[in-house]
């Protein structure tokens, strides 16, 4: 089994999720007890009604957390059952899932991204901001090395996948969320050649929604993309350098 395979795998996998988080449930609710439902919607419904959902939070990073534990939890329970061993990441760390298949390892990470609306409320088909697809400055940069919050170095991943999911906020609702999409990609793929901040060690990917499905992105090879941003100049600051001597220091000791 190779990269291709995997992303095949996971395309099938992805296919069949739709959006579970529905809103935060708070105990108290107005309604009679008991409260029968006849399914999955007429609980949904009843729970509304009786007063019981509190809405998701529409700030993006605290919504894209919410997305991203959902798709994690969705992704290992299928997986689970097959004979990929399945390893779940840090919160904070890279991948988010790593996945073993034959002594090959595979970094798994989930990007989550909002629709831009112009101001009429209407997609503009692009994302509202570049999705980072890595930290430019650690274990990107210095592949050989194990970094902090990482199950192994960069370069000893057999291939690395992105799950991109993709979201219209809807700040009526309280699940916050409208035309959920799921794109399984490897990064290079989409990647372009502009960071996807100006202030943070980031590069981004293409922010053209429809380029991210067809894999478009603005390097012909993944070699083209490593050699590019390889040599970008990123900066390290202070506590970067500081950890980068130490995992140098303890790579030239050896094991």
């Amino acid at each position: 089994m190779n990269t291709a395979d995997i992303v095949k795998r996971l395309k099938a996998i992805c296919a069949s999720y739709a959006f579970e988080p529905v809103a935060i449930f708070k105990t108290s609710g107005k309604h009679p007890w008991p409260l029968v439902a006849n399914d999955e919607a007429d609980l949904e419904s009843q729970l509304l009604e009786g007063e019981h959902f509190l809405p998701l939070p529409r700030e993006p990073a605290a919504l894209a957390n919410v997305i991203e534990v959902a798709i994690v939890d969705f992704v290992q329970a299928a997986l689970d059952a097959t004979k990929i061993e399945v390893t779940r990441g840090t919160e904070r760390g890279y991948p988010d899932i790593e996945l073993e298949v034959g002594g090959d390892f595979y970094a798994v990470d989930v990007k989550v991204a909002r629709r831009n609306l112009n101001k009429k409320g209407v997609p503009t088909g692009r994302t509202d901001s570049r999705i980072t697809l890595y930290t430019g400055n650690t274990f990107f940069k210095f592949p050989t090395l194990k970094w902090p919050g990482t199950f192994r170095p960069f370069a000893d991943y057999a291939g690395h996948i992105d799950l991109i999911a993709l979201y219209t906020l809807d700040v009526v609702s309280p699940t916050r969320v409208t035309d959920f999409e799921l794109v399984v990609v490897e990064p290079w793929r989409i990647a372009s050649k502009q960071r996807s901040s100006t202030t943070r060690e980031y590069l981004g990917a293409v922010d053209n929604i429809q380029r991210i499905r067809d894999e478009k992105g603005e390097f012909a090879t993944a070699a083209d993309f490593y050699a590019f941003w390889r040599k970008h100049p990123w900066k390290i600051g202070k506590a970067v350098a500081n950890q980068l001597s130490k995992l140098l220091a303890a790579s030239a000791k050896g094991p």
